[in-house]
């Protein structure tokens, strides 16, 4: 679809606004489910030396129901999984992502998500994220952010809703900061991610690991972190760094490979992400642990 696209920024929050309700519809059925006794999922044995696998019923719901309704908000061309090879400018595509959090969905914690992102693809050819929508149902959270048209926090309570513009906080320096790491349940990957924040030992206040990666990236947007770091986030999470991605963009963050390179859409990628003041003083620690010396590893 190559005509030219006369749409303003509130057009794009628009959507994101109609699209954030169906994921909070989608959400609520996953939260059930959570919270039914019965077992959530059962690892599987396939590849066990890497780590475990869980396949989920609800993945699958969420992305039936959102896959029927999606179509009847806008016009899009196609979903981001099953586009077509070669994709021209101005076509979208949105990738509706699975639970984000999976090991935190089975064991019954509040951090997980859902989450939905919108790609274009510019005069170059490349896709970008323009629309993310990060949901949080045990958290009652829903961030939401729109190219040009800034990030919103939405945070519904039992007392009523409560809407924030997302802006990230203005801690400097890393001494006394508040970072947040991923980290995977491949070994060597997990070895980077631990060796980072060993090497930060003393200067931040206080270093968390809760995950997910799109819950994250929201909270570095926000102001509760100051900055999130992860290595080798791979293709299977690229909808929760899509989504996510748009929130600190459009919160006037910062989010990049741990080179400082662009992030790649259709690659594993080293994700950094901060308020835009400390980046500096921590991709020198990122950089001792750089992606290459991973992959020469294997």
């Amino acid at each position: 679809m190559e005509e030219t696209r006369e749409e303003t920024p509130q057009d794009l929050r628009n959507l994101a606004l109609k699209v954030a309700g169906l994921l909070e519809e989608a959400g609520q059925h996953a939260l059930h489910d959570q919270l039914n006794p019965r077992n959530l999922a059962q690892p599987s044995t396939e590849n066990a030396d890497r780590g475990p696998r869980y396949k989920l019923e609800v993945d699958n719901k969420i992305m039936r129901f959102m896959s029927a309704r999606i179509a009847d908000i806008a016009h899009f061309d196609g979903f981001w999984t099953t586009r077509p090879a070669e994709s021209r400018p101005g076509q979208r595509y949105w990738y509706i992502g699975k639970i984000d959090g999976v090991i935190n969905y089975v064991r019954r914690m509040s951090e997980w998500t859902v989450t939905a992102a919108l790609f274009e693809f510019g005069p170059d050819n490349e896709p970008k994220p323009i629309i993310g929508i990060v949901h949080a149902p045990a958290l009652g959270l829903t961030y939401l952010a729109a190219r040009g048209a800034g990030a919103v926090r939405i945070h519904k309570t039992a007392v009523g809703e409560k809407r924030d513009k997302v802006v990230p906080s203005m801690t400097s320096s890393l001494d006394g900061s508040v970072l947040s790491y991923g980290m995977s349940f491949i070994p060597s990957e997990s070895q980077r991610a631990l060796d980072v924040a060993s090497s930060l030992a003393g200067r931040p206040a206080d270093i968390k690991r809760v995950g997910p990666v799109s819950l994250d990236l929201c909270k570095v947007a926000d102001g509760t972190y100051d900055a999130y770091f992860e290595p080798m986030l791979h293709v299977w999470d690229i909808a929760g760094i899509a989504a996510g991605t748009v929130v600190v963009w459009e919160a006037q963050g910062t989010l990049s490979r741990w080179d400082g390179e662009r992030i790649h859409w259709r690659h594993d990628n080293d994700v950094v992400a901060s308020n835009g003041l400390i980046i500096r003083e921590l991709q020198h620690y990122l950089q001792q642990h750089p992606w290459l010396d991973s992959i020469n590893q294997r």
